[in-house]
């Protein structure tokens, strides 16, 4: 079941030991960095709530529990209403019965804005929620239920030992201009990314070359999507994740300590990155998440 308090001794069963001679003040921020992403990920609303992807078609799309909907949803009244989609925009029409509210009100009529928007429109109802997402030109719902048994049963995060020695501190080598590349994600979509530059370093007496990606125009992080010799074995197949400030004096750090599986380890409905072939490392970065106990892989 479920851990309540979400601490890290209540619902990290393997932490690690800090490695000999680890600064301890570096293992008490990783400790908290673990800490803060079981919180996220437990979340009513978070990853391991989700529980269906169901694409949009253009026109009318009927909603709800009973099997005449065009889109099923299990822990929706029978008939929950109607989605339009007309080209790039979605609305919806609430059945006056359903007890469905927009954004947090009771109206039966609204605009669906997509999460390429700050703030996607949310529909709830119960314990689920949903919202649209936009990948490429394609649109679809993305439905959560706070009693999903992917949260319910969460059995916690297994992690490599904290090792400084994958904290990288790599040569940054800006492109003037960003490339624009086409990053496809576990759906078979893809989707365009900029890349700002590279991160170049030495580990193992090896020298390796990663491109982070800006995901939306203004963030503050760079963002690496990453395989290695551990995937599909010791850690999730198709990716980790891995998140950084951006670069400062001709550097970069990126902590591998701090890498940690994508929702699609979790559940089957997330649309995850993959990695580009620049970012498939020939050696084991025994950092960071292993592959997850409770999944679906």
């Amino acid at each position: 079941m479920l851990h309540h308090g979400f601490g890290l001794a209540a619902v990290i069963l393997a932490a690690g030991a800090a490695v000999a001679g680890a600064d301890s003040a570096y293992v008490q921020d990783i400790q908290k960095w673990r800490e803060q992403r079981v919180e996220r990920l437990t979340r009513p609303s978070g990853w391991l709530s989700l529980v269906g992807l169901d694409w949009l078609k253009e026109g009318r799309n009927t909603l709800g529990s009973a099997q005449d909907n065009d889109i099923v949803i299990a822990s929706a009244p029978a008939h929950l209403g109607t989605i339009l989609l007309s080209g790039a925009k979605a609305s919806i029409a609430l059945d006056a019965k359903s007890g469905a509210t927009i954004d947090g009100a009771a109206k039966l009529e609204g605009e669906l804005l997509d999460d390429t928007h700050e703030k996607p429109t949310l529909v709830a109802f119960g314990t689920t929620s949903f919202y649209v997402i936009k990948r490429e030109d394609k649109y679809a719902l993305r439905i959560k239920d706070s009693d999903a048994p992917t949260r319910k049963n969460f059995v916690g995060i297994d992690y490599f030992d904290i090792d400084p020695s994958w904290r990288i501190e790599a040569k940054w080598e800006a492109y003037d201009p960003p490339h624009e590349v086409e990053e496809a994600n576990i759906v078979g979509q893809m989707d365009k990314v900029i890349v700002p530059g590279a991160a170049v370093f030495e580990h193992g007496g090896q020298t390796f070359r990663v491109e982070p990606v800006i995901e939306t125009p203004g963030d503050k992080e760079y963002f690496l999507v990453f395989a290695d010799k551990t995937s599909g074995k010791e850690t999730y197949g198709a990716a980790r994740f891995v998140y950084s400030e951006p670069p400062k004096d001709g550097r970069i750090v990126i902590d591998f300590n701090k890498a940690y599986n994508p929702p699609c380890a979790f559940t089957p409905f997330a649309t995850c990155p993959l990695p580009t072939a620049q970012n498939r490392l020939k050696t084991r970065v025994t950092a960071g998440e292993r592959k997850y106990r409770g999944g679906h892989e």
